[in-house]
């Protein structure tokens, strides 16, 4: 009786995750399942084998279904902050790239949530590993969820730019880069390439000389930005 119960719940788990609607679903899911129909979710997608045996859920009640490309889990939030699950799935599933949706108010909300964890595991790059939020890559999952026209930003964008040579490409790009994640700092982004301040503001004025951008104009930087996200994350259409 009991594996028939499990086995029931699986299934209802997965209609949910999968985005079905029908009569009381949400509801029989919540009686097999034991956990409030209203309750706060989450679901993180995993990319890979499965995780092993959780030897530490830190007291979170967990659900897990393996899919062909990888691994769900919904996990029942209570009133726990969500920002706390990825440094916790990162010890569960190490060297994994994964993705975590909104919290879902409800059984009902988890192929939503489903939907927007694939989004934001699309925004991890090739050799990418780490567990991410959606949230954290908002810009990035826009650029994903638009391959059309994240394609043609980069060619409008990066056009002459793609037309270099690779070596010299990867370097313009490597210090844009930098100096964004150093927040416009030319000297701290020149510390993290191992090269003069003068080096930096040079490549980057080449840059915007190629893009015919400025870096200074906060339209322009923002198309920047975007284009690098599509460039980096390899975007195009189907």
């Amino acid at each position: 009786m009991q594996r028939r119960s499990d086995e029931r719940g699986e299934v209802l788990l997965d209609a949910l995750l999968d985005g079905r609607s029908a009569p009381g679903l949400a509801a029989r899911a919540s009686a097999v399942l034991g956990v409030p129909e209203q309750g706060r979710y989450a679901v993180v997608v995993l990319r890979g084998g499965p995780a092993g045996q959780v030897m530490d859920a830190d007291g979170l009640r967990l659900f897990r279904r393996t899919r062909a490309d990888g691994e769900l889990v919904v996990v029942a939030l209570g009133d726990r902050d969500p920002a706390g699950l990825a440094p916790l799935l990162a010890r569960w599933c190490p060297g994994r790239p994964g993705g975590i949706g909104p919290v879902a108010e409800g059984l009902a909300g988890l192929g939503t949530a489903r939907r927007l964890a694939e989004v934001a595991l699309l925004t991890c790059g090739p050799g990418e590993e780490g567990i991410v939020r959606l949230e954290e890559r908002l810009p990035a999952a826009l650029v994903v969820s638009q391959p059309e026209l994240s394609a043609r930003l980069v060619a409008d964008v990066f056009g002459p730019l793609l037309a270099l040579d690779p070596a010299d490409r990867a370097l313009l790009v490597r210090t844009l880069d930098a100096w964004l994640e150093c927040g416009g700092s030319a000297g701290r982004a020149a510390g993290r390439l191992y090269c003069h301040r003068n080096t930096v503001l040079n490549r980057l004025r080449r840059l915007e000389q190629l893009t015919s951008r400025s870096l200074s104009r906060p339209r322009e930087l923002i198309e920047m930005m975007l284009a690098l996200d599509a460039f980096r994350l390899s975007v195009s259409p189907p």
